[in-house]
């Protein structure tokens, strides 16, 4: 028995998230069927993360166990050779049994795209959100000052019930402005459900003045999710890095 542990990039744009459902078509149910077919053999495989309806990945990790001797080069050829163009297979690797390609993972980076444009973008208008006034950057980088550290994100939560604490770190949180385009980078030691997509609305309602930077504070103290801003649309968000090593992390 080997356990493969397996880096992946999907757009997420056809797909109900990741994780496998009975009624709607999505990455896990696709990865498996033609890994199973690579293999000559039914697989499980075991995800990093759930993602949502429409979210992408620059980088995701799932670990699969399995009898067959296939090489890690003839594995990543023989599946990116059945896969749709919308999945890749990044890189494979053997890996201890124990390994879990969940509960080991140490920490997640997320992106969020916004095309600030009265235009929309016709070549990739599923792949960032079209926010057609000018984002006022400096404003949301003092309202995310706040954020950095161990807090409490209850507020942040679209759903709290199945976790047993909302208290997170986050070791980064970075808005860069390119042109017409606006990238929120969040990287932390785990995420709440939508938390990244709150992350993102609430620092849009500050750029337009709903909210003041200086609100973040009370918002944090309140554990409610009404006080902090708007869920922001699924398509601009990315899970752009997955680290196993603690030290991978703090290393930027």
């Amino acid at each position: 028995m080997r356990n493969l542990k397996v880096m992946t990039a999907y757009r997420g744009t056809k797909y109900h998230g990741f994780q496998r459902q009975s009624n709607a078509l999505t990455v896990q149910e696709v990865l498996e069927k033609h890994i199973s077919k690579v293999l000559n053999e039914p697989v499980t495989i075991t995800g990093c993360s759930r993602t949502d309806t429409g979210v992408h990945a620059n980088q995701f990790c799932f670990n699969v166990k399995t009898n067959s001797n296939i090489r890690c080069i003839g594995f990543t050829r023989g599946v990116n050779g059945e896969l749709p163009d919308d999945i890749s297979i990044l890189s494979c690797e053997d890996v201890p049994l124990d390994f879990h390609a969940r509960f080991d993972c140490k920490g997640k980076e997320y992106i969020y795209k916004m095309h600030c444009s009265e235009s929309k973008n016709p070549f990739a208008p599923d792949l960032a959100l079209h926010y057609r006034r000018k984002f006022n950057v400096e404003k949301a980088k003092k309202a995310a000052e706040y954020l950095v550290g161990t807090h409490d994100f209850a507020s942040f939560c679209a759903d709290c019930t199945n976790v047993s604490t909302t208290i997170r770190t986050i070791y980064e949180l970075k808005i860069e402005n390119y042109g017409e385009s606006v990238i929120i980078l969040v990287k932390g030691n785990g995420f709440l459900y939508n938390m990244i997509r709150i992350i993102a609305g609430t620092l849009i309602d500050v750029s337009e003045g709903k909210l003041n930077p200086d609100d973040m504070p009370d918002i944090l103290t309140a554990r409610n999710r009404l006080r902090a801003g708007r869920t922001a649309m699924a398509h601009g968000l990315y899970l752009n890095r997955v680290f196993y090593d603690s030290q991978d992390i703090l290393s930027d």
